[in-house]
């Protein structure tokens, strides 16, 4: 698959040089991190992969603030407006588009470098993708237009079962509506039976898993969602206990003892991030 298909890198005039025009205003320049669950640590390797590229070094040069909202979006507006009372020189947000509106209502004049997987001119992030505007640019992977991709996969991989769930967190309404509308829209192509399953706490997850017999759901589809991220050793094992064949978003899904993914390299998305945060575009 090649990642141009879904990954979109822009930026705004405004903020050409994140650190760079800061530099020499510290000695030591920090960068504040804000994300909905905790990152792996491949991908904040990554992140610090892409800052070295440009001459910053965690520890040496350079301090990183991290905050997470350990799977809860009610805490981010706290969590920004911690680091921007802390003066960070770069806020860098990751986990959704939750952390970057969050960063965006704290501060219209500290530089905002987000890792997001939807359209960030839909959700408010920018003005356009030829003139961002403000004081936000990143990286936007349109992962919601993979997920009817994670249900073509999932039915060729159970080509008998006539009934696919997907699962979606309420809480995450904005996104959860095009994700479903195109994943139905996949599933009537296929001729398959689509039924939807929400989950917004840990015991929700449990209780959609418990549904999936009586549906008579024969696959799981888990879009991506940050929330899910930070769960995703509960679902695993879920899907494990109910013997149910499930496709994620992410590769550290399969690494936990899910069955399959199918989406980008994340960890190369932050590296990006990185790269963006030292010197911009």
């Amino acid at each position: 698959m090649n990642r141009r298909d879904f990954t979109t890198l822009f930026a705004g005039a405004a903020i050409a040089c994140p650190l760079g025009a800061h530099a020499q205003q510290k000695a030591v320049p920090v960068v504040g991190f804000l994300s909905v669950s905790n990152s792996s640590t491949d991908e904040l390797g990554a992140l610090r992969r892409g800052l070295s590229e440009t001459g910053y070094v965690e520890g040496k040069n350079l301090a990183i603030e991290y905050r997470w909202a350990e799977g809860r979006y009610d805490r981010l507006p706290a969590l920004a407006a911690d680091l921007v009372s802390r003066k960070v020189e770069v806020l860098v947000t990751a986990g959704g588009h939750f952390p970057a509106l969050a960063a965006k209502n704290a501060t219209s004049t500290i530089p905002i470098v987000f890792l997001i997987g939807v359209d960030p001119v839909v959700f408010g992030l920018v003005s356009s993708f030829a003139r961002p505007g403000g004081n936000l640019t990143g990286v936007s992977m349109q992962l919601s237009e993979l997920t009817p991709k994670r249900l073509e996969l999932l039915s060729e991989l159970m080509p008998q079962t006539r009934a696919i769930a997907l699962l979606v967190n309420p809480n995450n309404a904005a996104s959860v509506g095009q994700i479903t509308q195109e994943t139905q829209d996949a599933a009537t192509a296929k001729g398959v039976h689509l039924e939807i399953l929400k989950a917004g706490s840990e015991s929700e997850i449990n209780a959609a898993f418990e549904n999936l017999a009586a549906l008579h759901a024969g696959a799981l589809l888990v879009s991506m969602d940050a929330f899910f991220d930070s769960r995703r050793e509960q679902i695993v094992s879920l899907a494990a206990r109910h013997s149910v064949p499930a496709i994620y978003g992410m590769r550290d899904y399969v690494v936990t003892g899910g069955l399959m993914s199918y989406g980008p390299n994340l960890a190369d998305m932050y590296r990006r991030v990185g790269v963006y945060a030292g010197k911009g575009p």
